[in-house]
């Protein structure tokens, strides 16, 4: 989930209200909050071993006009933590990003079907963007993340970048930081995302991401 805001002051409804920095901040309904961890590495990471066992693991590029097929698996990850970013972005500029030969993206097949996603941003100069990385829940414990994680860094550093970073939030699995930091990246930032519910304009189911429930 890409973070739109960072700083002290939020839009909120029409008007702008100012975040607390010191207690508890109280949000109108229909908002959600998270707090996101930017991290970043500015040198490819001593290599890890494969784990034993993902053999059956691969990378398949997605084609750049198969917006259906990059939002079937987008939704299939997305919905257990808000992703929503791509889900509410206009299609047509869903489709330039996509187009765009600076920006990677792949599902991971196995066993005949797509569980993953592994999309990567170069647009900015000298450095690259783990956009989005997930896995379907049925293939988690299998060594996965770690197999598909050591892809990314071997695609990342195959261009000539001085920096690759990602940022993760409070609405990704608990132990996202903690993947991120043993895989070679460094927190540098912190800020609060706040953005309007996107179950409530239709764009995720109402009963996704039940661990922050819906507030009308």
């Amino acid at each position: 989930m890409r973070p739109l805001v960072a700083a002290s002051l939020v839009e909120a409804m029409s008007g702008t209200f100012a975040i607390s920095l010191n207690g508890t901040t109280d949000l109108p309904a229909g908002k959600i909050a998270a707090v996101v961890t930017s991290l970043e590495m500015v040198a490819p990471p001593p290599r890890r071993a494969d784990p034993p066992g993902v053999e059956g693991f691969a990378l398949e590029e997605i084609g750049r006009a198969d917006v259906a097929r990059y939002l079937a698996v987008y939704r299939l990850l997305g919905e257990r933590w808000m992703w929503f970013s791509r889900l509410v972005k206009p299609v047509e500029e869903l489709q330039a990003i996509l187009s765009d030969p600076a920006v990677e993206f792949f599902a991971v097949r196995f066993a005949g079907r797509d569980v993953g996603l592994l999309e990567l941003d170069f647009r900015e100069p000298n450095e690259g963007e783990l956009a989005f990385f997930g896995l379907d829940e049925s293939v988690v414990g299998k060594g996965a993340g770690r197999w598909l994680m050591n892809r990314a860094l071997e695609r990342a550093w195959s261009r000539p970048i001085g920096r690759f970073w990602v940022h993760t939030c409070t609405l990704d699995h608990q132990g996202a930081v903690e993947f991120y930091q043993r895989s070679g990246f460094t927190a540098f930032k912190r800020g609060v995302e706040v953005a309007d519910d996107p179950r409530l304009g239709g764009a995720m189911p109402h009963r996704a991401v039940p661990h922050h429930p819906v507030i009308e």
